[in-house]
């Protein structure tokens, strides 16, 4: 197993650790959490750099780092629905995108086709990210506005990828008529 999938692993491994600080109840267990999701995050940038630079790219790591994505977002935002800091309807459409595009690459696959990530997914999956910090740090004041534009930011991101993504492989749907 070569250090990009181990990376990718230990994300994986990471989630459950990072939701039980979520809900631990002492002052330092949300800073625990936090401290998590940025190691997390980072393994992120880190598995898929040093995968294209030493050409360590495998397809267990094609699928599984962008499911430890999927999970690590989507593990925070779902735990942000029951603290009150994200209404259902917005994790519901953020996961519900997921399911489209992870559908979509299936099917793609199944035809020999590869869907690669392109640019609106990377913005989507960053914004989401600074997003879940800065609910994390919850500091109040003016970072509530901060706070509210990087919702709506990672709402807008999370259409418009998903249109690009549908719109740019379009024919992956005639394969299936």
């Amino acid at each position: 197993m070569n250090l990009p999938n181990k990376l990718t692993i230990l994300r994986v491994i990471m989630i459950p650790f990072f939701v039980v600080f979520m809900y631990l109840d002492f002052a330092a267990a949300k800073w625990i959490a936090l401290g998590i999701f940025i190691v997390a995050a980072i393994t992120d940038t880190l598995d898929g750099q040093i995968a294209r630079r030493c050409n360590l790219v495998t397809t267990f790591g094609k699928f599984m780092d962008p499911l430890a994505d999927k999970l690590l977002v989507c593990s925070a935002m779902i735990c942000f629905i029951e603290l009150e800091k994200l209404p259902a309807w917005f994790v519901i459409i953020i996961i519900g995108r997921e399911f489209i595009i992870s559908g979509f690459r299936l099917i793609a696959a199944e035809n020999g086709v590869v869907i690669a990530a392109n640019y609106w997914g990377k913005f989507k999956t960053v914004s989401q990210m600074i997003m879940i910090i800065l609910l994390l740090i919850d500091l109040g004041g003016v970072f509530d506005i901060l706070e509210q534009i990087f919702i709506w930011l990672s709402l807008a991101l999370t259409v418009i990828s998903l249109i690009t993504y549908i719109w740019q492989n379009r024919s992956v749907l005639s394969m299936q008529d």
